[in-house]
C-alpha cells in the first residue's frame, strides 16, 4: 500500500529520500512507519515503475544489440559465462561478467581533442556488486567528457586489461597519448600486459597528483603539507622548490615521495 501511495513521488524523483517516504506516510495516514518498511516500499515502487534488478540485467544484452544496430560505429564488447548449479551447467542461463561500450559521437570527438585520457573506477552499490571503469577527456572549454564505460565484477588486473585493451582498440588509436590514472597496482599490471599499447611511444603513463596527495595524507595525516604535493606538478623548477620545502619539514616525507618515478 505504501509503495502505491509513493509511486508518483518516486516516478518524479527516483532518488527520493527514505525520510521523505516516512513523512508522506505520516501525512496521509497519521502513522509513523519504520525506516526499513519505508525503504522496502520505495524499492517496490521503483521495481513497479522501472523494472527490477533481474529484468534490468536480462535486458542489458538486448539494449546493447539495439544500440549497435542503430549506431553500427559504436563500440560494444560483452563477455558472458555459463551458469553452474553444482557441477552442472544451467541451460539457457548466462552470467554477465564484463561489458565495454563507447558511443560513436564520443569516439569521433576524441580524435579532435588534446590526447589526454583519464581513467578511474568506482564501486557499484546496487543489488549486484561490481565496479564501473570510466575514461574521460576534456574539451576545449575544460568540460569533462566521459567517453568509454565498462562494467566488471571488480577492479582486478584482468578487468583493467579488458578495459584498456578495448579502449586502445576502439578509441585511443593514435600515438603520444597521456594516460592519467592513480598508482593502482592492477592498472600497472594491465599496462605491462598490453604489449606496448600503453607504453612509449604509443602512450605515456601520468600519475594523478591529487591521488598522490590523498595517499600522502593517508600516510602522514598532515593536511597542511598536501598543498606542497599538489603544487609540484607544474614545472621542474617548481617541483624542486616544493620538494625542498617538504624535505625541510621532515626527510620521511621526501623518502616516501622518492618511491614515485620522478618523470
Amino acid at each position: 500500500m505504501i509503495a502505491e501511495v509513493i509511486k508518483p513521488l518516486v516516478e518524479a524523483d527516483p532518488s527520493l529520500k527514505v525520510k521523505s517516504v516516512i513523512v508522506e506516510v505520516q501525512s496521509k495516514f497519521n502513522y509513523t512507519t519504520s525506516y526499513r518498511k519505508a525503504w522496502l516500499a520505495k524499492q517496490k515502487a521503483i521495481a513497479n515503475l522501472f523494472g527490477g534488478w533481474e529484468a534490468s540485467y536480462e535486458a542489458f544484452p538486448s539494449w546493447f544489440k539495439v544500440m549497435a544496430q542503430k549506431d553500427p560505429s559504436a563500440a560494444v564488447e560483452i563477455q558472458i559465462a555459463p551458469a553452474y548449479q553444482g557441477d552442472e551447467v544451467v541451460q539457457d542461463v548466462r552470467i554477465l561478467t564484463r561489458v565495454f561500450w563507447s558511443f560513436y559521437p564520443c569516439i569521433r570527438a576524441f580524435r579532435s581533442y588534446t590526447p589526454i585520457v583519464q581513467v578511474d573506477g568506482t564501486h557499484l552499490y546496487g543489488k549486484y556488486k561490481g565496479a564501473r571503469l570510466v575514461a574521460v577527456f576534456q574539451d576545449g572549454n575544460g568540460n569533462i567528457v566521459p567517453f568509454t564505460f565498462t562494467v566488471v565484477k571488480g577492479e582486478t588486473s584482468d578487468a583493467w586489461h579488458f578495459f584498456l585493451t578495448h579502449l586502445c582498440t576502439y578509441v585511443v588509436t593514435r600515438d603520444g597519448v597521456g594516460l592519467i590514472s592513480d598508482r593502482h597496482d592492477f592498472i600497472t599490471s594491465a599496462i605491462a600486459r598490453s604489449n606496448g599499447s600503453w607504453e612509449p611511444p604509443r602512450a605515456i603513463r601520468i600519475f594523478c597528483v591529487r591521488h598522490i596527495a590523498s595517499n600522502f595524507l593517508r600516510n602522514f595525516k598532515a593536511p597542511y603539507l598536501q598543498k606542497l604535493i599538489v603544487n609540484m606538478d607544474t614545472t621542474v623548477r617548481e617541483f624542486n622548490v616544493q620538494y625542498a620545502r617538504l624535505r625541510e619539514r621532515g626527510e620521511a616525507y621526501t623518502r616516501w615521495l622518492d618511491r614515485i618515478p620522478r618523470q
